[in-house]
């Protein structure tokens, strides 16, 4: 690659990056663990890496929060989580921030700081950084990334456009993307091999296993495309332990069947995202039960939640209390834990059906780029409570009775009719709990761990 390829990719800061080959041999030769390392050693002991989020906008605020989180809790990684100026290129606007008043900013904004700040980031604690963010064009936040020596990077032009922007066109941030999964490989070709993490949380929303999991495919699809040879593929917990399991374990099967065969993949479960409870001690008893969902299902690296989401963003000692409880979940100690195996066996097959359903007709396309968004502008791609204008967010996913998630109304997806015969069936006995014309039903599954214990006061859950 050309000594001026950040430049290329990130116009509007590469001047002010070093130079390619300088990069390179920062990320390649500091003998400090990558994310790649961490993920192949969870992957051969059997154990998921922990990774909290973190993210705070003033940079001795955030080396505190790192290096407290790396002692007090011993992650597998940790996180550089932007602020929201920065994941939509409001570099200026973010800058402006960080002078007046750094605690406004919901994150860290690597771009204003710039990369050697970054490196300070990277050198202070043991484990691997990766950025998280919500760009649905992230090229310039990858430049400064990469010379920052972070060696992970999550996203794509799906999955961070569509649950975060308005009217982004869908195809620009697709071809945002490729750009960066082109210099990914490059990478992979000097020796330095990121991770590159696709978000299927999407909305966060009662999504509906088969709908993340196709969204992540095509974006792993369109990046081995590019050379990606290494992508972990997130999956957003749901809450019913035997459809999660089935669906962590389907990502494998998925990439087996639909990627280049010299493909390394890496399945990773985001604790639940939806409303948590206020009552803390629920809220512990749902971070455990993410983390255990994750070690159970095979994931090779957990994102763990705190006591605390529910009132606001966690304190550096809840997220460490987090992921504290997320290692007792994930220990020998729970070894003996068993689930049914036909019934995951079964979802595991109709997710498969679901997804091949879904991605099959346009991986068949010629330009699957223009497949992709000729599907999401028609509604046979679709995700649920989309923001954007580039998703029709027709469907309408429920709970069956089991708390599984399920399509209530498909919308647009082009489903066979056994498919849809199954969703019907499964959420026939929903005891009066809505149809499509009645959200109050939905808007019960949403709320369905918030509202699963009487709220305390904050003073006696916290006991």
């Amino acid at each position: 690659m050309p000594d001026d390829t950040l430049l290329r990719l990130a116009p509007r800061v590469g001047a002010s990056l070093p130079s390619w080959r300088e990069v390179v041999a920062y990320l390649r030769d500091s003998g400090r663990p990558t994310a790649i390392d961490v993920l192949r050693s969870a992957r051969a002991t059997g154990r998921p890496v922990l990774q909290p989020r973190c993210g705070v906008g003033g940079h001795e605020e955030m080396l505190a929060l790192l290096r407290h989180l790396d002692t007090a809790a011993a992650p597998g990684m940790l996180s550089v989580t932007i602020d929201s100026h920065t994941r939509l290129g409001h570099f200026v606007t973010a800058a402006r921030e960080l002078r007046t008043d750094p605690g406004r900013l919901n994150g860290y904004p690597l771009v204003a700081h710039g990369w050697a700040r970054g490196r300070e980031l990277t050198e202070s604690v043991r484990v691997p950084l990766e950025v998280r963010h919500g760009s649905p064009d992230a090229r310039e936040l990858f430049a400064s990334a990469l010379a920052a020596g972070i060696s992970s990077f999550e996203g794509g032009g799906i999955g961070y456009n569509l649950p975060y922007s308005k009217d982004v066109p869908l195809a620009e941030s697709l071809s945002a993307w490729q750009r960066v999964d082109a210099v990914t490989a490059a990478l992979a070709a000097e020796g330095v091999v990121l991770e590159r993490e696709l978000f299927g949380t999407l909305t966060a929303v009662l999504v509906p296993p088969s709908v993340s999991l196709a969204c992540t495919l095509l974006e792993a699809v369109l990046a081995t495309e590019q050379g990606v040879r290494s992508v972990s593929i997130a999956y957003p917990q749901g809450g019913e332990i035997h459809q999660d399991v089935a669906a962590l374990r389907a990502i494998t099967l998925l990439c087996e069947r639909y990627l280049p065969q010299d493909t390394e993949v890496f399945p990773v479960l985001h604790v639940f995202m939806g409303v948590f409870p206020r009552d803390r001690a629920a809220a512990d008893a749902l971070v455990f039960h993410g983390a255990l969902t994750g070690r159970l299902g095979g994931a090779t690296k957990v994102i763990t939640k705190t006591r605390d989401e529910a009132w606001g963003i966690p304190s550096a000692e809840a997220n460490a209390l987090g992921l504290i409880t997320s290692a007792v979940a994930t220990s020998p100690l729970l070894d003996f834990i068993r689930l049914d195996e036909a019934r995951i066996a079964e979802e595991t097959a109709w997710i498969l059906t679901e997804v091949a359903e879904l991605v099959e007709p346009l991986l068949a396309a010629r330009d699957r780029v223009a497949a992709v968004c000729a599907a999401f502008a028609s509604g046979a791609l679709d995700v649920p409570f989309s923001a954007s204008r580039n998703a029709r967010a027709a469907v309408l996913p429920a709970r069956d009775p089991g708390g599984a998630i399920r399509y209530l109304s498909p919308g647009g997806l082009p489903f066979s009719a056994s498919t849809l015969r199954r969703n019907r069936e499964l959420l026939a006995d929903r005891a009066g709990r809505g149809d499509v014309t009645d959200v109050t039903g939905v808007v019960a599954d949403i709320n369905h761990f918030a509202d699963a214990i009487p709220v305390r006061t904050p003073e006696v859950s916290q006991r």
